[in-house]
């Protein structure tokens, strides 16, 4: 006899990992650890599902991360929760909640494990996707940026070929010098608001800085002639982003320095940078990060 009822699958934009996958997914776990165990990375787990608040304070209400993708609903008590969207907020919060810093004023600290996101399922990106990274918390100094970009260049390059990844990178300054050029981007902006695309009219009234990041031809023109955050740097950022491509260039690693590269997230401040392949087409990210100076005490650390 036949059953009337549907088949249930996954859910749209998750997927099931299947046997036949499993051992190029162990092959890279395997290459994490291994390099996190060389840099004296630890590894930290965090829940999945963490208060909501945690991420409008973080990572902010107007990024696309959260103000568009979180999943947020509230749980019996009324508390609205979330599905992580990213990792570095919640290990912020767990190194403050458990006064880890305490211990030892520099950490070094790891984490793997899915995330979620509810953006348009496409190749490459998923609802539910897994991220890896690493956070060197206790270090105002360049050392600690480049330290966080050689791990990622190495894990990188061990399941690449060195041509197949290139590391684009920028300063975004202080948060004062951030708000000095928001200000001058936006008065720039203002006089193009209509040939903006619909969605950077938008971000021009919420996050102004991701405007810059636009792939939209018309976007683009505009975006050429543009204030840069170089002109409202001061000394000591000029001078933290000259020593992190000094340092770079010690360690052989390729930089490509990109002006308009600001990232997702607002936490960031000084060094930001992404990994790209030239494999993956239009989507060719491969991961990044960034310097974040006032992330711990925006979560209460």
């Amino acid at each position: 006899m036949q059953s009337s009822e549907r088949r249930l699958q996954a859910l749209r934009g998750m997927r099931d990992i299947l046997p036949d996958e499993i051992p190029r997914w162990q092959r890279v776990e395997a290459t994490l650890a291994e390099w996190m165990q060389r840099y004296g990375y630890r590894e930290i787990r965090t829940p999945i599902v963490e208060s909501a608040e945690l991420f409008y304070r973080g990572v902010g209400q107007e990024t696309d991360a959260i103000g568009k993708e979180m999943y947020v609903f509230p749980d019996r008590s009324g508390e609205l929760i979330a599905l992580r969207p990213e990792l570095t907020a919640p290990v912020a919060r767990a190194v403050g909640q458990h006064e880890l810093a305490l211990a030892s004023p520099l950490l070094r600290l790891w984490y793997y494990g899915p995330c979620f996101r509810y953006e348009r399922p496409q190749k490459g990106r998923q609802r539910q996707f897994h991220q890896a990274g690493a956070e060197c918390l206790g270090v105002a100094l360049p050392d600690a940026d480049v330290e966080i970009i050689s791990l990622a260049w190495d894990i990188l390059t061990s399941l690449l070929d060195h041509p197949a990844v290139s590391l684009h990178i920028n300063t975004l300054g202080t948060v004062a010098e951030q708000n000095n050029y928001r200000t001058r981007l936006v008065e720039y902006l203002e006089r193009y608001r209509d040939s903006l695309s619909t969605t950077s009219q938008q971000r021009l009234d919420t996050n102004p800085l991701r405007i810059l990041d636009s792939k939209d031809t018309r976007d683009r023109e505009i975006i050429e002639a543009a204030p840069r955050i170089s002109d409202v740097l001061s000394t000591e950022s000029r001078s933290h982003f000259d020593a992190v491509l000094e340092l770079l260039d010690m360690l052989d690693i390729p930089t490509i320095t990109d002006p308009y590269l600001v990232r997702g997230l607002d936490y960031y401040t000084h060094t930001v940078f992404e990994f790209r392949s030239n494999r993956l087409g239009a989507q060719d990210a491969l991961g990044g990060g960034g310097r974040y100076d006032n992330l711990m005490a925006q979560v209460g650390g």
